[in-house]
């Protein structure tokens, strides 16, 4: 899969004995995965592939705070825009959702719009790993109907798990250049946790859906974007630009484009060391907003608090809101919820 100096490069299609997977990671394909980052082709990671649990570095950095939120929504009747809220990653876990969201307000105990005249943003990466992603699809469209009736919105970013699921079902597997040799979506959508009632349940309404969403927004100098990525750059100098340029590759259908779109969308950390300041510094001088908001890349692993596997007695990771870091211009909003974390619903402006 690799090509060593002076070698011609070795061209097949990868097979799932060719991804190497730590022994905690080998558990059945349709089994939730228990890690947060994304399997590797080969020995080495290609470039801008998510590292797995493995070789993530655990840190705890003392710039980074966990906020408490403002809650309530406002009443459908008052004017101006009702109160902003986002989702972190859901990753298939419809039930954590429908708590999270009820706790807020957003919905009642039967999963409909209670929020009024609220704005709510997903995040993204709503399937795999968890048990039911096509029911969080599903639910996201249904609540984006009830919530423009009431006055209000929801709607949702591209996550890197949606552009897997649409390779999957398109390309199958076909080879695409990983830039380690060639891999298939297929491949590894299922050791990135693919779940195949997911794929047996999706439909042309869901992949039209997914194709649809937009990459980048800003809401009230929020930020709003899947990944803590400056790869966002690479797709244009405008808001506009960036999800009209996504919205094009996906139209294309061109397996080796959607694969390096995904390739970069995948790519995390840029905000979380040093530099990270300045990373987020300059996409938002590029794109507006005072503030990043993402998902994607897991609090536990940005506080170092990392649980353990061993069984139900380890220590678990402490999430108890959003994350606040590089010099207080990025939110990170994935808690984990495959991890034993938590699910994120929360009210922007936080209140530090």
């Amino acid at each position: 899969m690799t090509q060593g100096a002076g070698q011609e490069p070795v061209v097949r299609t990868a097979t799932l004995r060719d991804f190497r997977v730590p022994p905690y990671a080998q558990v059945p394909m349709n089994a939730p995965s228990p890690h947060p980052g994304n399997v590797a082709v080969g020995d080495e990671p290609p470039e801008g592939y998510t590292p797995t649990e493995r070789d993530l570095p655990v840190i705890n950095r003392g710039d980074t705070v966990q906020v408490q939120t403002v809650q309530g929504a406002r009443p459908a009747g008052e004017s101006g825009p009702g109160p902003l809220y986002v989702v972190g990653d859901v990753h298939g876990y419809l039930d954590e959702l429908l708590a999270a969201m009820c706790a807020q307000g957003l919905v009642d105990a039967d999963g409909r719009w209670t929020a009024g005249n609220a704005r709510l943003w997903f995040l993204g990466d709503f399937t795999d790993r968890g048990p039911d992603g096509i029911g969080v699809i599903d639910l996201v469209m249904r609540l984006s109907a009830e919530a423009a009736a009431a006055g209000g919105y929801c709607k949702a970013l591209m996550g890197n798990h949606e552009l897997l699921l649409l390779g999957a079902k398109r390309f199958g597997d076909t080879p695409v250049n990983s830039g380690a040799g060639t891999a298939t979506f297929q491949a590894a959508w299922l050791l990135n946790g693919g779940q195949k009632t997911d794929m047996e349940r999706l439909q042309d309404v869901h992949l039209q859906w997914m194709a649809r969403l937009d990459a980048v927004v800003e809401e009230d100098g929020h930020l709003l974007m899947h990944s803590d990525t400056t790869a966002y750059l690479d797709y244009g100098s405008t808001i506009e630009d960036v999800n009209d340029t996504v919205h094009a590759i996906l139209t294309r259908n061109d397996a080796d484009e959607c694969w390096d779109l995904f390739r970069k969308l995948t790519k995390r950390f840029a905000f979380r060391d040093e530099g990270g300041a300045q990373a987020v510094r300059e996409l938002m001088a590029t794109y507006g907003g005072r503030r990043v908001v993402h998902g994607h890349s897991p609090i536990p692993y940005l506080l170092g608090e990392v649980g353990s596997e061993e069984g139900e007695d380890a220590a678990r990771p402490a999430v108890d809101g959003p994350h606040v870091y590089a010099e207080g211009l990025a939110i990170a909003m994935d808690g984990g919820v495959t991890m034993a974390g938590k699910l994120l619903v929360v009210q922007l402006p936080l209140r530090d």
